[in-house]
């Protein structure tokens, strides 16, 4: 019999979209800002807790809950306002055309909140793509939330959809998020088109590629554009 066809998670910003190109200076600036209003805190000390949360648990707001006590659906729906956002989010024609034909069951994994993935999807036309959408507000177990990349999560998802492992395929342009994908058994593509590290020193010609060779343990294929991902869904899964 046939291999099951493919179960895609996609990441959404940096990995759907251009989120460095606009979209990430306006988050973090409204998370920034949250902080400074509710901790009573300088620019500059809200800016370092944002970022040190960020680093240390995966989400800003992780940080704050545990330490803070802050309400999380205050702090999303607060710091995903931003009235521009449509105007600021883009993606290759190309990656849309692709995602439409790309054979398998599709989901959003997002450590977004869903009002927002909804607007960045129906702003991208990418809605009627994706067979769901798993925001942070879906990523909860026993009173505690657990976005990317608790492996938890992970494996109470698999549960939930009632689908193995070996069937899913994480893309993901975060490595901490694409290394707990490994250690529960999914494979992984890394998207890494959109970070500014990538754009450093590649020529045109390797940003079209897939890249097999010099990637890490945890990442089964490297790209840099999603229409990459049917050469290496056609020769590897």
């Amino acid at each position: 019999m046939p291999n099951p066809s493919p179960v895609w998670l996609f990441d959404l910003d940096n990995t759907l979209h251009d989120a460095s190109h606009a979209v990430f200076r306006q988050l973090n600036a409204s998370m920034t800002g949250y902080i400074e209003r509710h901790l009573g805190l300088s620019t500059a000390d809200a800016e370092h807790l944002r970022a040190d949360y960020w680093r240390r648990y995966g989400a800003t707001l992780l940080g704050l809950v545990r330490h803070h006590g802050v309400c999380p659906h205050d702090f999303l729906r607060d710091t995903h306002l931003l009235p521009e956002l449509e105007t600021q989010v883009r993606m290759p024609w190309q990656d849309r055309q692709a995602l439409a034909r790309l054979p398998g069951k599709k989901l959003v994994l997002t450590n977004a909140p869903r009002a927002y993935a909804l607007r960045v999807l129906k702003q991208l036309k990418l809605l009627r793509l994706f067979d769901g959408v798993i925001a942070i507000e879906d990523m909860q177990a026993f009173g505690h939330w657990r976005p990317k990349p608790d492996a938890r999560m992970l494996r109470m998802l698999l549960q939930q959809h009632r689908i193995s492992a070996a069937r899913c395929v994480l893309v993901d342009d975060a490595p901490d998020n694409l290394k707990s994908a490994r250690r529960v058994g999914l494979r992984t593509a890394w998207m890494q088109g959109y970070t500014r590290n990538a754009r450093r020193g590649t020529g045109a010609r390797a940003e079209v590629g897939i890249h097999l060779h010099g990637r890490p343990h945890w990442a089964c294929a490297r790209i840099t554009r999603l229409h990459t991902l049917h050469a290496w869904c056609a020769s590897s899964i």
